[in-house]
C-alpha cells in the first residue's frame, strides 16, 4: 500500500492441554508453549510493529508463589524485545540454579514466563499513547485467583461513552476513558459479581473457605460473565481473556468484524486472528483450523475443557474486506486466491484504459502487498493476449508462415519491477518543503525498461489519502518518460472512516472525498455539503439506532467514474507530463472476489453495527466545524 495506515492488533492464545513434563518428553523443552508464542507474534508482525505484549498463568500453584507474568515493550522491535528478555530472565535463573535444568516442577515454581495459558499481543498505536502503559495484555489485580483477569484484544468500540457511563452507574471510578480500560472493568464488574455469588452459594452448603476456593473455579460460568458484560458493545472485536485460576476465552463480535481462528487437539488450543500462522506454527492442515462463528467465544476451563458458545445473537457477516485486501498474510489459501481474483476483475477497465495496446504497455505493481493481485492482473492479461493469438492464428487459415505463427506466440505481457521502495525515510525534518522531499524519494524506480510511446500500468492495493502517489510516487514515475501512467487500485475508493479497528477516522483525509467535494464545487452543488451537515447535527441526540448516514448525499449527485477522473486530476501535478488516470475496483466486483467477507462500509458507508453512523456522521460534523478530533 503506497499509503500506509495501521491495523490496531493481533491476538495469540495458547493453552496447553497437558502437564509441562508432557512437553519437556516429546519436545525437549518445558518451555514448549514460550517458544510457540514466540512464533505466533512474530508471524502476525504484520498487524502489529509499535508494541507487543505477553502474559502466562501457571496452574495449581501453592499461595505465596508468583503464578501470573507479564511483559510489554514499545522498543523498535517490541516482539523480539520482550523474547530478549525472557530468555535473558530464563537463563539467569538456569545458570544461578542448575539443578533446575532437569527438573520440569522447579522450572514452573521458580522461572517466570512458563506456563499453561499462554496470550499474546502485537498492537499498532493507531489511537492514543504508544507507551507501553497503552500495550496489552491489560492486567486488573487481586488477591482472589478467580478475579484476576488479563485482557487483549483486536477492536475497537464506537459507543465507548456510553460504556463509560454505564460503569459509573454501577458505582465505578474508571481510571481512564478508553474502551479498553472500559471493557476490561465491564467484564471484571460481571466476573466480581459471578465470584461472590458462586462464594455465598458455597458458603450456605457448609463449605470452608478454603474449600470455596477450588469450586468456584469449577462453577464459574465464563459464557454467562461474557454475555452481561458485551450486552452493549459496539464495535468490531476479537477479545481475548485469561482469568487467573486457569480458564481463558476468545471472544468475537456478532457481525464477524475482526478475524479469529482457532486450532485444538489432544496437546493443545490455539486461537490467533489469522489461519495460517497456527497452519504455520503447529504444523497442520488448511481444514483443521476453523473459524470462530461471529458472536461466539471459545472458551476453555481449567480442567481443559474446550466448547463454542454463543454469547451475542450473530448479525448479518460483515467480515472486514480490507482484512483481505490488505492486512491479513497472503500467504493464507483463500486470501491469496482472493486477490488474485481482484486482480483479475481490474482488467476490462485497464484495457479500456491503454486502449487494448498491451504490446506498448508495461505493468507492474507498487511494493509489496499488491503484488498477488498483480498476479491475477497479469494473468488476465496474458488470457486476452491468448484469446488475439488464436483470433489470429485462425484468420490466417492455410496461408500463414512458421515464422508468422512463431510471431503471434512469441507476444507476452510486457512485467518489469518498476516501482522500489528503497527505504524508510525518516522525515526529520519538519519544514514542509524539505519534508516533502524527503517523502518524495520514498520509493525508488527502474530506468531504461519504459519507452516515451509507452504506457505504464502500476497497480495498488488500495488508494487512501493519495499522498504518497501524488508526492512521490507518480513523481517517481514520471521520470521514466512513459505516454500514460495507468494507476490501478484493487480496493473501491475508500469514502467513509473506519471505526472497528483500522486507522481512517477523518473524512477529510480521504482523497476520494476531496474528490467529491471539488466536484460539488465546480457544479454548483456545495450547498449539499451545509444540508448534510444539518442533517448530521440534527442527528446527535438519537439513540444509534435512529441514526442514518447522511455522508452519502456528498457522493450521489456523481458517478464512480467521475470521482475516479476527479481523484485523478488531484493526485496529477502541473509538473507531471504524463496522462494520469487512476482506476479503482467496484465494490460489485470486491464482493465477487471477497465472497466471504463483505463489510464494506469503508466504500459503501453500509456499517454494520448501528455506532457506524453515528461516528460517520460525528467525523462529517468535525470536518465541516473545523475540528482536527477523531469521531470516535
Amino acid at each position: 500500500m503506497s499509503d500506509a495506515i495501521k491495523h490496531e492488533c493481533g491476538i495469540a492464545l495458547i493453552r496447553l492441554l497437558k502437564p509441562l513434563e508432557y512437553y519437556k518428553e516429546k519436545y525437549g523443552s518445558a518451555f514448549y508453549g514460550v517458544n510457540k508464542m514466540y512464533l505466533m507474534m512474530e508471524k502476525q508482525h504484520n498487524r502489529g510493529q509499535d508494541g507487543a505484549g505477553f502474559a502466562s498463568i501457571k496452574l495449581n500453584t501453592n499461595p505465596g508463589e508468583r503464578y501470573i507474568s507479564r511483559i510489554r515493550s514499545v522498543a523498535q522491535q517490541p516482539i523480539q524485545d520482550i523474547f530478549d528478555q525472557i530468555n535473558e530472565r530464563i537463563n539467569q535463573v538456569l545458570s544461578e540454579n542448575p539443578e533446575y535444568s532437569n527438573n520440569v516442577e522447579l522450572q514452573k515454581k521458580n522461572i517466570p514466563y512458563i506456563g499453561e495459558v499462554l496470550l499474546g499481543h502485537v498492537r499498532y498505536g493507531t489511537f492514543g499513547k504508544n507507551s507501553v502503559e497503552s500495550v496489552h495484555p491489560f492486567l486488573r489485580q487481586n488477591n482472589w485467583t478467580h478475579r484476576n483477569l488479563i485482557l487483549a484484544g483486536n477492536f475497537n468500540m464506537t459507543n465507548v461513552k456510553e460504556l463509560f457511563n454505564n460503569l459509573v452507574e454501577l458505582g465505578q471510578h474508571p481510571k481512564e476513558y478508553t474502551d479498553t480500560i472500559t471493557i476490561m472493568e465491564k467484564i471484571g464488574h460481571f466476573l466480581d459479581d459471578a465470584v461472590d455469588k458462586i462464594y455465598k452459594d458455597l458458603k450456605k452448603e457448609g463449605f470452608s473457605k478454603i474449600e470455596c476456593s477450588a469450586l468456584i473455579a469449577e462453577r464459574l460460568k465464563v459464557s454467562k460473565i461474557l454475555r452481561r458484560s458485551s450486552k452493549n458493545w459496539d464495535g468490531g472485536y476479537a477479545m481475548a481473556g485469561m482469568l487467573g485460576h486457569g480458564d481463558s476465552f476468545v471472544l468475537r463480535d456478532p457481525a464477524g468484524i475482526r478475524p479469529a481462528y482457532y486450532y485444538k487437539d489432544d496437546e493443545v488450543v490455539v486461537v490467533a486472528s489469522e489461519r495460517p500462522v497456527i497452519q504455520t506454527v503447529f504444523n497442520v492442515n488448511y481444514d483443521e483450523v476453523l473459524e470462530l462463528p461471529p458472536g461466539n467465544a471459545i472458551i476453555i476451563k481449567k480442567s481443559g475443557e474446550t466448547n463454542i458458545k454463543k454469547i451475542i445473537e450473530p448479525l448479518e457477516r460483515k467480515a472486514c474486506s480490507f482484512e483481505r485486501i490488505y492486512f491479513s498474510r497472503g500467504s493464507d489459501a483463500e486470501i491469496y486466491q482472493e486477490r488474485k481474483q481482484l486482480g483479475k476483475l481490474l482488467m476490462p477497465k485497464v484495457l479500456e484504459a491503454i486502449e487494448g495496446d498491451t504490446k506498448n504497455t508495461v505493468f507492474s505493481y507498487i511494493p509489496n502487498t499488491a503484488e498477488t493481485s498483480f498476479y491475477g492482473m497479469i494473468e488476465s492479461v496474458e488470457d486476452h493476449l491468448n484469446e488475439q493469438k488464436t483470433h489470429a492464428i485462425l484468420s490466417g487459415q492455410r496461408n500463414i508462415s512458421a515464422q508468422k505463427v512463431t510471431e503471434i506466440l512469441s507476444e507476452r505481457p510486457r512485467i518489469e519491477k518498476i516501482a522500489i521502495k528503497d527505504v524508510k525515510l525518516r522525515t526529520f525534518i519538519t519544514e514542509d518543503s524539505s519534508r516533502d522531499d524527503l517523502v518524495a524519494h520514498v520509493y525508488d524506480v527502474t530506468y531504461g525498461v519504459i519507452r516515451p510511446t509507452d504506457n505504464l500500468v502500476i497497480i495498488d492495493d488500495s488508494i487512501v489519502r493519495g499522498t504518497t502517489l501524488k508526492k512521490s510516487i507518480i513523481k517517481m514515475l514520471d521520470r521514466l518518460k512513459a505516454k500514460k501512467i495507468v494507476v490501478v487500485s484493487s480496493a473501491p475508493q475508500i469514502r467513509y472512516p473506519d471505526c472497528y479497528g483500522i486507522d481512517m477516522a477523518r473524512l477529510e483525509d480521504l482523497v476520494a472525498f476531496r474528490a467529491s467535494l471539488s466536484l460539488l464545487r465546480e457544479n454548483g452543488k456545495y450547498d449539499i455539503v451545509e444540508e448534510v451537515y444539518k442533517k448530521c447535527k440534527d442527528q446527535v441526540h438519537l439513540k444509534d439506532t435512529e441514526v442514518y448516514n447522511y455522508v452519502k448525499e456528498i457522493y450521489e449527485p456523481f458517478t464512480d467514474e467521475e470521482i475516479s477522473q476527479k481523484i485523478s486530476e488531484l493526485l496529477s501535478d502541473e509538473d507531471v507530463n504524463a496522462d494520469i488516470k487512476i482506476i479503482f475496483q467496484t465494490v460489485d466486483n470486491l464482493n465477487k472476489a471477497c465472497p466471504k467477507n463483505l463489510g464494506d462500509w469503508y466504500f459503501t458507508g453500509n456499517y454494520p453495527t448501528a455506532g457506524g453512523n453515528r461516528v460517520v456522521n460525528k467525523a462529517f460534523i468535525n470536518f465541516f466545524e473545523g475540528n482536527r478530533d477523531r469521531a470516535y
